[in-house]
């Protein structure tokens, strides 16, 4: 009767409403925070207990002291982990944006590492699932909708629904926190790997909850299971929480990053270096022609939440895909205020003052639809409309923190 009691408290919960198994315990607020990882380990659901397992993960899939949940999986007794699958930047995650990750071994665990990013339509493939009995997903979360780790998860739990074996998330915080919602819904027709469903450019939850959001409003249809973050709050950012940091990729290098990586990450799809190639990527822009203290000073004079923006020079490394091996002037968005700081709409009406003042030199990329969602950010700022558009974007932003309610997992 102990045991069984112990189980419904630590265990797995089954919630009819959406057809989801979590692992979770009671949030205890004297206790430091817990991801997903040691969670499912201290209470390996039944369902799973001596199931072959492949494990979607990188570098970043540690427990609170370090410790990589490749070897923890591998050293479990109720599990066995027989294959990893590597995302985009390689599963130890030092590959650069879109380049190319093969199939590789692992070195220390002797386990074959199948790439999932170079896989025919990014999915796994019925060949790499032959032996597997169990998708477990852990892969870092940044809050914006751009992220491809939340693309991988999204087509890895269609894959797990076909050949019909469950699909864990091993959860952990939003690094940004779990109350700010902003930025418009990603338009079906613009979809991507850099957006695949209509949520917001800056969401607000957690890889748990997006994959139950998934699951339910797009009826993926997996048997999914949860493994919660223990005593997180959504008030909490990164840096609250305790854990440890790794970079989740090779330019957000620092919890500051993401602050402003939501928005920044625009910059990508424009003639303007969102800041690849220098010591501190999606904090910094520039270009060889921009005029920095002119657009700066203008842009601290609209006093925006949050947010002083300064004007550098920065130093370009050769390899970097734009202006390699220059030192150009630049804008660094300093953050004063994370709570009220807002980086999609900064960052929009940042270009937009850059276009207005260069108007010669200023010209968007070819990703710049793909990467906002829809072409309306492109054609706003051409036709003059910008806060036309972000007034209504707010609007669907409010709308989306209610759609989302339902699915949210911490309180």
């Amino acid at each position: 009767m102990l045991l069984a009691m112990k189980r419904l408290i630590s265990g797995s919960i089954l919630l009819t409403v959406c057809a989801v198994a979590e692992v979770q315990e009671p949030f205890n607020a004297t206790e430091s925070v817990r991801p997903g990882i040691e969670v499912f380990l201290s209470a390996v659901p039944d369902r799973l207990r001596g199931k072959r397992i492949g494990l979607i993960t990188n570098h970043a899939g540690i427990d609170r002291a370090g410790r990589s949940e490749i070897d923890l999986l591998a050293a479990h007794p109720d599990l066995k982990l027989v294959a990893l699958f590597a995302a985009e930047h390689g599963i130890r995650g030092v590959a650069a944006a879109g380049e190319k990750v093969a199939d590789d071994r692992d070195p220390a665990s002797g386990l074959p590492i199948y790439s999932l990013y170079m896989a025919e339509d990014r999915s796994a493939t019925p060949e790499m699932l032959k032996e597997i009995d169990a998708l477990v997903y852990d892969l870092p979360e940044v809050g914006g909708r751009t992220w491809t780790y939340v693309s991988t998860m999204a087509l890895a739990m269609q894959s797990a629904a076909r050949k019909g074996i469950p699909f864990v998330v091993l959860d952990r915080p939003n690094p940004i926190g779990g109350e700010i919602v902003e930025g418009a819904l990603l338009d079906p027709a613009f979809k991507s790997f850099v957006g695949m469903y209509p949520i917001p450019a800056r969401h607000g939850m957690t890889v748990g909850e997006l994959a139950t959001f998934f699951n339910k409003e797009f009826e993926i249809g997996v048997e999914l299971i949860i493994a919660r973050t223990a005593n997180w709050r959504r008030s909490q950012w990164f840096a609250d929480t305790g854990l440890p940091w790794r970079n989740p990729s090779p330019n957000l290098r620092s919890p500051a990053a993401l602050n402003t990586y939501p928005g920044t990450v625009y910059f990508e799809g424009t003639n303007l270096t969102e800041g690849r190639g220098t010591d501190r990527p999606f904090e910094q822009v520039g270009a060889p022609w921009l005029d920095a203290p002119a657009i700066v000073k203008t842009m601290n004079e609209r006093r925006l939440p949050g947010v002083r923006f300064e004007a550098i020079t920065m130093a370009v490394e050769r390899a970097a895909a734009k202006f390699p091996g220059q030192t150009i002037p630049a804008i660094r968005f300093a953050v004063t205020d994370r709570e009220a700081y807002r980086p999609v709409r900064a960052s929009l009406l940042l270009i937009d003052e850059i276009r207005r003042q260069h108007r010669k030199e200023f010209a968007w990329g070819k990703s710049i639809d793909r990467l906002t969602g829809s072409d309306k950010v492109r054609l706003a700022i051409d036709g003059g409309t910008l806060p036309a558009l972000l007034e209504q974007w707010d609007r669907e932003a409010a709308a989306f923190r209610e759609r989302r309610r339902p699915f949210l997992l911490y309180d």
